[in-house]
């Protein structure tokens, strides 16, 4: 199949999204209760996305089996690997601090249970990496469910535990849910297993149902209903802040019909080769706010971060240092390779 660039293009837009949740102060009402809740199609669409892309692959390949585990393991490597560098980036922070370094570190470490390492993906700074083993979990669940041929049925079972994990957000203010509810089982094998479906040939035919521009206005009309959804529920009710909503479903799967609708969308463009790179920019952009946290606290610059002016600069800010800083580490990876390899590093 013919490669769809609208999904890298789609991509730079989700994970700038991202990024502007991480930055802008949660007191900022055009932050936290506009610009919040408009970005918070985000991660669902990454999951989405994924879903897609893998069942494009498992789909026209009669090795499945192999490329499930190839897949699998590619994506425990970046969880691991990106594991470990928060761990030794929190273990430097804590030896840095002027508390008990022995009483710091037990506490920090008794944070990382193996529930918060194997699935929650929590206990560390890099509090994102939760999307990372949520994909992994609702990967594998997913191919269980392909194989077994039992995808309606997974699909049922997303949808229903989508909605129930709405209780454990904004949500709660009616029924609490016990349990966090951001994970693979609440959000990622949902989203994941819908992606997956729009990767069946017929969900071309079934797009077409739809002209562009009616994708188009659906999509604008979700996104403001998700920001009024957002709104009404903390701003009104009082609710907790929430993640996604009701309206995150159907926003979703517009963006995904507009996906299959526009496939050379930002063919060559800039902006979908760096929305290519989404992962490496979501992996890392946890660190580079934190740096530059610390460098207006150092130099008492502190207050500025209720200023709206730098919270749209400390957004791109951070968002182009992390693509830089990733696009550094693939450059260096490469050359690590080649030295380990024996091959000849070129300058």
């Amino acid at each position: 199949m013919e490669r769809n660039y609208a999904i890298d293009f789609i991509k730079f837009f989700a994970i700038l999204a991202v990024v502007i949740i991480h930055t802008f102060p949660r007191d900022h009402q055009l932050g936290y209760f506009a610009l919040d809740n408009l970005s918070r199609f985000a991660v669902p669409y990454f999951f989405a996305a994924s879903g897609y892309l893998f069942g494009i692959k498992i789909r026209k390949n009669p090795e499945s089996l192999n490329y499930f585990k190839k897949y699998s393991i590619k994506i425990l490597k970046i969880y691991v690997s990106w594991l470990l560098f928060y761990i030794c980036y929190d273990v430097l922070r804590i030896s840095a601090s002027d508390g008990n370094l022995t009483q710091g570190l037990f506490r920090y470490f008794d944070d990382l249970t193996a529930l918060n390492l194997l699935y929650y993906g929590q206990g560390t700074s890099g509090y994102q990496l939760w999307f990372v083993i949520s994909l992994a979990w609702s990967i594998s669940t997913l191919y269980l469910f392909y194989k077994m041929k039992q995808l309606n049925l997974l699909v049922i079972i997303g949808l229903f535990l989508n909605v129930a994990g709405l209780f454990g957000q904004s949500y709660s203010f009616f029924i609490e849910l016990p349990v966090t509810s951001r994970d693979a089982l609440f959000i990622g094998l949902f989203y994941t297993t819908l992606g997956f479906c729009f990767s069946h040939p017929k969900s071309v035919s079934y797009s077409r149902s739809f002209s562009m521009e009616t994708s188009a206005l659906l999509i604008v009309f979700f996104l403001i209903l998700q920001v009024i959804e957002g709104y009404w529920l903390e701003k009104i009710l009082s609710a907790k802040h929430g993640e996604y909503f009701i309206s995150t479903i159907p926003l979703t799967v517009f963006l995904f019909i507009f996906t299959i609708q526009n496939p050379q969308l930002g063919k060559g463009l800039w902006v979908s080769k760096i929305g290519a790179h989404s992962l490496g920019i979501y992996a890392v952009h946890v660190f580079v706010i934190d740096l530059v946290d610390m460098l207006l606290s150092n130099l008492g610059l502190g207050h500025v971060s209720q200023h709206l002016i730098w919270n749209i600069i400390d957004a791109f800010l951070v968002f182009s240092i992390s693509y830089i800083a990733y696009h550094l580490i693939q450059k260096a990876k490469t050359r690590v390779s080649k030295w380990w390899h024996g091959g000849k590093v070129v300058t």
